[in-house]
């Protein structure tokens, strides 16, 4: 789990760099994007009585993942030293949740006010809502890691720019994102290496 964790918050770093290399000092209010992502996650999951709408799981997991890019960067503020917070977090990531995990819309809720209350992101909230969601670290990590190399890939290919091919043989790069995933090893160390080269195989631009 250690250097899983390290991979991501090492992603996270490079990401946001990329888009400000002075991104720590720029004040940005980073557990705001989590709790309003937190929003956005219920709005998934059919919490209006006044109306029929059935939980969406996938995309459930998706605000999961968006949730937790937003939640490193918070405490990737706060903590410079990567490989020490790296150590932090999966200490809280391997733990038991101190309290009920509770329904998934309690386990929301509860991240969202910790994130009110410390203006900053509970390791230990999110465990909480990743169990609530089904989600498990492997899939966590497959997911995030997927995400963030996409978002390098089109930013080095023209994104920024308009030049980025986005449908390839067809299909959208999302879709060759997650054929790719499905056939990884998510144990291997070079794994975000991977799935960047892979990618690199298959884009006709």
């Amino acid at each position: 789990m250690l250097f899983a964790v390290r991979t991501m918050l090492d992603l996270q770093d490079r990401m946001n760099t990329k888009v400000h290399p002075e991104w720590r000092e720029q004040g940005f209010e980073w557990y705001r994007a989590a709790w309003i992502e937190c929003a956005e996650l219920m709005d998934h999951a059919g919490y209006k009585w006044w109306k029929h709408a059935d939980p969406d799981l996938e995309q459930i997991q998706l605000e999961v993942v968006d949730i937790w890019h937003f939640g490193m960067s918070a405490l990737l503020v706060q903590c410079s030293d990567i490989d020490a917070l790296a150590r932090e977090i999966s200490t809280d990531l391997d733990e038991k949740p101190r309290e009920a995990v509770g329904s998934l819309l309690e386990a929301t809720e509860a991240l969202a006010q910790a994130c009110l209350t410390t203006q900053s992101f509970s390791t230990s909230a999110f465990l909480c809502l990743m169990r609530a969601s089904g989600l498990s670290f492997e899939q966590l990590y497959r997911m995030y890691v997927g995400k963030n190399v996409l978002n390098f890939f089109r930013q080095d290919h023209g994104y920024k720019e308009g030049t980025y091919v986005k449908v390839w043989d067809g299909r959208e790069d999302n879709e060759h994102l997650s054929d790719l995933l499905a056939a990884m090893n998510v144990t291997d160390d070079d794994f975000a290496e991977s799935v960047y080269q892979g990618l690199v195989a298959l884009y006709p631009g």
